[in-house]
Parts: C-alpha cells; structure tokens; sequence
C-alpha cells in the first residue's frame, strides 16, 4: 500500500479560481511524507501532450507517482449528445493519466448526476452504456477506471446519482469488468449518503483499486439531512467540512482490517481539510501509522 496525497482545500485556487498553479502546488507537495500525488482533471490548463508531460516530469522531478487522475464524467445528462461529448472527454482523460502516470494507474469514473427527471432504470442504462463505450480506451492503455461511491464533484449541481450504496452497487454488478473497472472507495461519502461505509467496502472489497481517505465532519447546528436539503446547488454546503484524516466520523480501524484481509495492494490518497499543509501533514502521519499497523510488511519497504 502506497500513500498519496490530494490538495482539497486548494482545489478552488487550482481549479477554479486559477490563483494557484498546479506546479505551484507540486512544489509545494515537496515538504509532505508521500509517495504520489493524486491530480484532478481540473487542475490541468491543456490536454496538448506537451503539456501534459510537463506535468509528469515535474512530479516524477519531485520524487512522486502520479497513481489517480480524478475525473467528473457526467453520464446522466438527459441529452444524448451531452453524454457522448461526456464520452469523448472521460477518454481524453484516460489518455492523460496515461502519460501522467503510466499503465496500471486509475483514472476515476463518476456515474453523473442526480438530475430530478431522470429515473433510476433510465440513468443506469446510460451510465453502463457510457463506461462500456470507455472501456475499450482503457484496456488500450492499460488504464484502470474507478467508480467512486461520490457525493458530488464540487462544480456540480446536482449530487451524484449512484450515490446511495444500494444504486451504487446495482451499477457495479452491471459491469462485469475485473481487469480494467473497479471501485474508487471513499468511506466519507457513505457517510453522507446516509449508508454504513464499512458495510459498504465489505460489499466491494475485492473490487477495491483506490481509496480515499477522507474524514468528514458536520460543523455545529447541522446534520446530514441539512446536506440533503442542498440538492440544487453548486458546490458542497457549509455543514460538510473535511479535517484530518483520523479524527473523523470514519471507522479507519475496520476499513484497513478489510484492506487488508482481501490482501489489497492499491494507493490510499488523503483528501485532507481545509486548513493547509499542516493539517494534511497529520493526515499522512495518520495514515503511515496505520500502514505500519496493518500493513507492516509494506512499510519496511
């Protein structure tokens, strides 16, 4: 098991706002006790190769793995040529990890949003017929896709729509693929959609090829049926904040007794909180000592 480390609280500044670049947060990542950096499609400004491989170069140059490229493809959209253009980027962006990470690294999949119209029957049909149509891209690169059990990409409106465990799971059975598709698991995004993360990692184990290690906490006077009510609009709520990891709502001790029990070899990446490199540096702390507890053998290495 190898750790990574992904910068939530400057995903604004590098993805949205554009006040950082993602080299600015590269350099940055120099003072952290990681072995990769996880990336999002966001914090990239091209997709022209160059570009791209310039992004490789400076995080092999900080002596990181490049081990996800988070990606947002949004396969529920109602219209047919909405989708298919949401087809054609998700495989832009299998190509992309693979110059940024090489073969064997996991490019996230989203099934899309939860849009009011669009029943359950109707969006699972669209969203396996998407990740069929990408599928092919991936073995050609030798890519992974991970389904993440999300609870809403943050320039979204609308929550993921396979975000409750039991839709969830009905569109994982729905693709048999072992090789190339498996889970992105985040333990936190159970939380909020009101399921049990341990029962749920327990239901896809074996399936498991990235994780997230995030913590979540409800800020005071709220509770999740607030997040609920936030449906419509962009962006997370003031009631959901992420902290270090550890500290959480999160059982860490069940889900690395899981890990490892189905023997999983994959990269644990923290989403930390949104208070800077000292709290993500606790989260690391965090996680290299359940590595060494759980995993001991890997972290002699």
């Amino acid at each position: 098991m190898k750790i990574a480390a992904f910068p939530k609280c400057y995903l604004e500044d590098i993805a949205g706002k554009r006040t950082m670049s993602v080299f600015d947060w590269i350099d940055m990542a120099r003072a952290l006790d990681a072995d990769g950096l996880e990336m999002y499609e966001g914090f990239l400004t091209s997709l022209d190769d160059d570009y791209v491989l310039s992004v490789r170069d400076a995080i092999a140059e900080a002596d990181f793995a490049m081990p996800m490229l988070c990606c947002s493809p949004n396969f529920t959209h109602p219209d047919p040529d909405e989708r298919k253009r949401a087809v054609e980027h998700e495989a832009k962006m299998i190509r992309a990890t693979k110059l940024l990470g090489g073969a064997g690294a996991v490019c996230r999949v989203l099934s899309g949003q939860r849009y009011p119209d669009v029943n359950r029957e109707q969006g699972i049909e669209w969203v396996v017929e998407c990740i069929e149509q990408v599928l092919p891209v991936a073995r050609e690169e030798g890519i992974i896709l991970g389904l993440e059990n999300h609870y809403k990409d943050g320039f979204w409106r609308y929550p993921e729509f396979a975000q409750k465990m039991d839709v969830f799971l009905e569109l994982l059975e729905a693709i048999p693929e072992r090789e190339f598709f498996g889970v992105q698991y985040d333990p936190s995004n159970a939380i909020v959609a009101g399921d049990d993360p341990v029962e749920l990692l327990r239901a896809v184990a074996p399936r498991v090829v990235s994780m997230h290690a995030s913590d979540r906490y409800l800020s005071e006077g709220y509770s999740l049926d607030d997040l609920r009510a936030n449906d419509g609009e962009i962006g997370y709520v003031d009631a959901l904040q992420h902290g270090v990891t550890g500290r959480g709502m999160n059982d860490y001790d069940s889900i690395f007794q899981i890990l490892r029990d189905v023997g999983y070899d994959g990269w644990v990446s923290i989403e930390d909180g949104m208070n800077g490199m000292e709290e993500m540096q606790a989260s690391l702390e965090f996680l290299h000592r359940m590595r060494d507890k759980y995993f001991p053998d890997e972290a002699e290495l």
